[in-house]
Parts: structure tokens; C-alpha cells; sequence
């Protein structure tokens, strides 16, 4: 069995996962939830077997680079940060229905890396502008920062759904976190992902000075990350400075994750020195 049928497999157990964390939620039931967690470090575990399959392939193939270099690779990899991430917080708060949020966002990006008719899995070889030690660097830091921005998206969208139900009479909302402890998720979900998408976007300046012999250069991708990084210094700003909470915080943080989506997909049909990500 080849990397691509491996992880081809763990998409599948993350969309398990996904259906056990729904259920319990959904049924209030715990069984479902501690199924779900089980089910999800099962994923997490073929997730990096198949990443480090696939790097071994590559060395095999006479290839050799980080299997962190197209679309389908990057994807992936962005499944295992937001499952990795989210189980450290289901571990620190003890709620599985986070999960119910959180890791069908897993789910769909190994499923769109995996069935998406304009994605290749085939391992290729790196064009000259990827062959540097910047690459590993880069793209971890950045998937980690947008990782972080897709669970504080997650919460933000359970802070909202708890807020239209200020009352408590949803028996479906009764066991979410309290609004408080959803807002300050986001909060620090946030500080993390801004943290790893400024070293990202640094170690990429650095990079592209290596590369192309400029540390910036307007490229789409550049311009709609910087576009992003000034959303996010913005909602911390505002949180930090002008004390803004709630409401305006997660919804901050959802047009964040927007932005983050287009500068992960809506750049790579537009020209420009990133364009190789679409493959």
C-alpha cells in the first residue's frame, strides 16, 4: 500500500470521528465523544505514517524533499495540525463537543486533497524556487498558524450558537462550554495562530529574497497574507486596546478564517510566483 491509499483510509477515520463527535453532541452521550477521541488519534497516528510514508517514497523515487511542497501535500498536512491542535484542547477542557466543530474541518481537506479531480497525489519533483531549507520552516509555521485560526473559527461559531440561546432553554447548546470560556478560546487560539503566521510569513520573506532575489514582491499569496495578518493584528488590537469582546471578537475571527481560505485556495487561480500550490 502507497502513502496515497494510506491516507486515503485516514480520511475516512477522520469522517468517523467527525459522525462520533456530532453524535454525542447531538444525543448528549458521552460513549460517542470518548469513541470520537480514540478514533481521532487513531487518524492523527495514519496521518503521520502517511506523511512520513510519502517522504520516504520520495527518497526512494530519487526525489527526496519534505512532502510538504503541492496542494494535496499541504493539505494533509493542514488535516494533522487541526486534529493535533484540537486534542490538546479537548484534553485541557475536558469538552468532546469541540469536536464536533473542529474535526470535520480535518475531514473536508483530506477529502477535497483526495477526491478533488484538479489535485494530483503523484510525488513530484521540486521546481528550483521550493529547493530550499526554508521550505520545511515555512510551510509548518504557516499551516500551524492557519490550523489555529480554523479551531478558533470552530469556537467562534459555537460562541454564537450559544449567545442565540442567552436563555439556556436549547438542550442542544446546554453543553457547550460557557460563553466566556468560548470567547477567551478564541482569544487565545488566535495569539496562537497570529504567533506562527508572522514567523511564517517572515521565514517566507526570507525565502523569497533567497529564491527571487526580493523579500517581497505583491505576489497574490503574499499580498492576501499580509491581508490576513492585518485582520487578525486587528482583532487582537481591538481585544487588547479597546477591550472588545464577544460578538464582534468571533465574528472578527470568522471573517479571519476567510481570509485564510482564500489565501490557501481563492490565490491559486490568480498568476503569480505561487502557483505551483494549485498542483
Amino acid at each position: 500500500m502507497d502513502s496515497s491509499a494510506f491516507l486515503s483510509i485516514t480520511t475516512f477515520i477522520y469522517g468517523l470521528a467527525s459522525i462520533l463527535y456530532i453524535a454525542s453532541w447531538i444525543f448528549k452521550k458521552p460513549f460517542p465523544g470518548k469513541l470520537a477521541t480514540w478514533t481521532a488519534l487513531a487518524g492523527v497516528a495514519g496521518n503521520t505514517t502517511g506523511i512520513i510514508m510519502r517522504w520516504v517514497e520520495s527518497y526512494r523515487l530519487g526525489i527526496g524533499h519534505a512532502p510538504l511542497s503541492n496542494m494535496y501535500e499541504s493539505l494533509v498536512f493542514f488535516a494533522w495540525t487541526i486534529v493535533i491542535i484540537y486534542l490538546v484542547l479537548e484534553r485541557r477542557y475536558k469538552n468532546a463537543i469541540m469536536g464536533a466543530f473542529a474535526t470535520p474541518m480535518a475531514f473536508l481537506a483530506m477529502a477535497y486533497a483526495s477526491l478533488s479531480p484538479n489535485i494530483s497525489d503523484r510525488i513530484q519533483p521540486l521546481i528550483p524556487a521550493l529547493k530550499s531549507n526554508w521550505l520545511i520552516a515555512h510551510v509548518i509555521t504557516c499551516f500551524f498558524g492557519y490550523a489555529a485560526f480554523a479551531i478558533a473559527f470552530g469556537i467562534s461559531l459555537m460562541f454564537l450558537f450559544k449567545q442565540r440561546d442567552a436563555e439556556g432553554k436549547s438542550k442542544l447548546l446546554a453543553h457547550f462550554p460557557k460563553s466566556r470560556v468560548l470567547d477567551e478560546l478564541t482569544h487565545q487560539m488566535v495569539i496562537f495562530g497570529f504567533l506562527f503566521l508572522s514567523i511564517g510569513i517572515i521565514t517566507g520573506a526570507v525565502w523569497a529574497n533567497s529564491a527571487w532575489g526580493t523579500y517581497w514582491s505583491w505576489d497574490p499569496k503574499e499580498t492576501w497574507s499580509l491581508i490576513t495578518w492585518f485582520i487578525y493584528a486587528s482583532l487582537l488590537h481591538a481585544r487588547m486596546m479597546r477591550g472588545w469582546h464577544g460578538k464582534r471578537i468571533a465574528y472578527l475571527s470568522i471573517i479571519g478564517f476567510m481570509a485564510v481560505i482564500f489565501t490557501y485556495f481563492g490565490v491559486n487561480y490568480l498568476p503569480g510566483l505561487h502557483s505551483y500550490a494549485s498542483g
